[in-house]
C-alpha cells in the first residue's frame, strides 16, 4: 500500500474535553463542504486527533487540495503524507522517497525523525523507529542528522492500520470550526476593518451572514460591487454566504432635512444597527459583528460606540477593538481582502456627513432625533428595498455580469 494523502490537524478542539466530539464532527462536515466541487474521488475520514484526506479512486490529489486545506478554519496544521503499510520497512521506503522528492538537486540537509505511536503494540517504540529511520536517510542519501535544528523535519505517525510519513508541514488558520458558535450577521463597508472583523468573527466559530449599506440613489453601484467582492473572498472560509444589499440614500438625507448636524454618522449607524438586527432575526443570528476599532475615527469614540451599542438588542461583537490600522491592514492583506479594499467606491458613510462628528453622544440626545424621523418606519423602507445575494465561492461570475440577486421575502416582514 503507497497512497498519497493530506493530514488536517486541529490544535484548540483537544482543550474542548466532553464537548470535544461535537466540534469535530462540525470540522469535518465543513471539510466536506470545503472540498466538495474537487471532484467525487476525495476521501475525508477521521482518526484520532486527525483528519485524513485522500482520493484512491484518482491517479493523484487533485492540484488545488493543499491550498484549499489551508483555507479551512479549525485546521492548524497541514501536513502532505504518504500512507503506507503498517510495518518499519514500509516507513522506511517512504521516508527515503519523500526525501529524494524534497531535495532532488542531490544537496543534503540537515535532517530529523519525529516518530510517534498512536497505538503502543507497533513492534518498534518511538526512539527505535526514529533510529531506524533516520539511519536509511543518512546512509542511502548522506543526510547529517540535527535533532536541534533541522533543515528538514520527518514526522512518522502509526496508525492502528497503517504508518503516515510526512516531510513538509504548512500552518493552518486555527481556531473554531465555523458554525460551532452560532450564526451572526456582520456588517461589512468596502474598507479593511469590517471584513477583518468577519474572519476573526468566523474564527471563534461564528457562520457570517453580511448586510451592505450603500448610497444609493444618491451615488453609483460601485460600492455594493465591492462588498460583494469581499464577500465571495469571505466565503471561501465558509463555503459560502448571503449578503443583503440595503440603499440608504433616502435615509442620509432625511437624517440631514431632520437637522441631525453632528450627530448624523451616529444617528446614521444607530440606524444601520437597527436595521441589520432585523435581518439577523430572520436569518436566525444571534449576534451582530462590526469592525469598530476603539479612538480609530471620531465615531468610534469609547461614547458614540456605546451609543450606537444601545440601539441594538441583540449582543454586538467588535472583534477589532484593540487593534489599531497598521495590524489590520496587514491581516486584510495576509487574507486576500487588501487588494479589493484599496479599489475606489463611493463611501455612503461619507455621504452628506457633516464637516465635524460629535465624539460625546448620548442615547437620550440621538432620540430625539429618531422621533422625528419615525425610526420604526425608517427600518421598515429600508429592509423593504433590501436585495439578497447568495454567494458561492466556488462558482465564477462571466465578465461583465452581475452577482445573481434575489429578493428575500422574509427580509421586509422581519420583526
Amino acid at each position: 500500500m503507497r497512497q498519497a494523502c493530506v493530514l488536517l490537524k486541529h490544535g484548540e478542539l483537544a482543550l474542548k474535553g466532553r464537548n470535544r466530539e461535537r466540534f469535530e464532527h462540525q470540522l469535518i462536515d465543513n471539510v466536506r463542504r470545503a472540498l466538495d466541487d474537487l471532484g467525487p474521488g476525495v476521501r475525508v475520514r477521521r482518526r484520532r486527533g486527525v483528519i485524513v484526506l485522500s482520493a484512491p479512486g484518482r491517479p493523484g490529489l487533485p492540484p488545488t487540495l493543499l491550498e484549499r486545506a489551508r483555507e479551512i478554519i479549525g485546521v492548524s496544521v497541514v501536513q502532505p503524507a504518504l500512507r503506507v503499510d503498517r510495518t518499519p520497512e514500509a516507513a522506511v521506503a517512504a521516508a527515503l522517497e519523500l526525501a529524494r522528492e524534497a531535495r532532488p538537486d542531490g544537496s543534503r540537509p540537515r535532517f530529523a525523525v519525529r516518530a510517534k505511536r498512536r497505538h503502543k503494540d507497533f513492534p518498534l517504540s518511538s526512539t527505535q523507529l526514529n533510529a531506524l529511520i533516520g539511519a536509511a536517510v543518512n546512509a542511502e542519501l548522506g543526510w547529517p542528522v540535527d535533532l536541534s535544528h533541522p533543515d528538514v523535519e520527518m514526522a512518522v505517525e502509526v496508525d492502528r492500520r497503517e504508518i503516515f510519513v510526512s516531510a513538509a508541514r504548512y500552518s493552518g488558520l486555527g481556531g473554531l470550526p465555523v458554525g460551532c458558535s452560532g450564526r451572526a450577521m456582520a456588517l461589512i463597508s468596502g474598507g479593511f476593518d469590517s471584513p477583518v472583523a468577519a474572519h476573526r468573527a468566523m474564527r471563534r466559530g461564528l457562520a457570517c451572514d453580511f448586510v451592505h449599506f450603500t448610497g444609493a440613489p444618491l451615488t453609483g453601484p460601485s460600492s455594493a460591487y465591492k462588498a460583494y467582492a469581499l464577500v465571495r473572498r469571505l466565503a471561501r472560509f465558509q463555503s459560502g454566504a448571503r449578503l443583503w444589499i440595503v440603499p440608504l440614500g433616502h435615509v442620509q438625507k432625511e437624517l440631514s432635512l431632520a437637522g441631525a448636524g453632528s450627530l448624523h454618522v451616529v444617528a446614521q449607524r444607530r440606524l444601520m444597527i437597527r436595521t441589520a438586527e432585523r435581518l439577523a432575526r430572520a436569518a436566525g443570528a444571534q449576534a451582530l459583528v462590526t469592525g469598530d476599532s476603539l479612538g480609530q475615527v471620531s465615531s468610534q469614540t469609547l461614547s458614540n460606540l456605546a451609543t450606537v451599542e444601545q440601539a441594538a438588542t441583540l449582543p454586538l461583537l467588535r472583534p477589532l477593538l484593540a487593534w489599531d490600522k497598521e495590524e489590520i491592514m496587514a491581516e486584510a492583506d495576509r487574507l486576500g481582502t487588501g487588494e479589493i479594499s484599496r479599489l475606489p467606491d463611493e463611501d455612503c458613510c461619507s455621504l452628506l456627513a457633516p464637516r465635524s462628528v460629535a465624539t460625546r453622544t448620548t442615547a437620550s440626545s440621538l432620540e430625539r432625533l429618531e422621533r422625528r424621523l419615525d425610526v420604526e418606519a425608517t427600518v421598515d423602507g429600508l429592509l423593504a428595498k433590501a436585495r439578497l445575494l447568495h454567494l458561492t465561492p466556488g462558482r465564477e461570475e462571466s465578465p461583465g455580469t452581475g452577482p445573481e440577486e434575489r429578493r428575500e421575502p422574509s427580509a421586509a416582514a422581519a420583526s
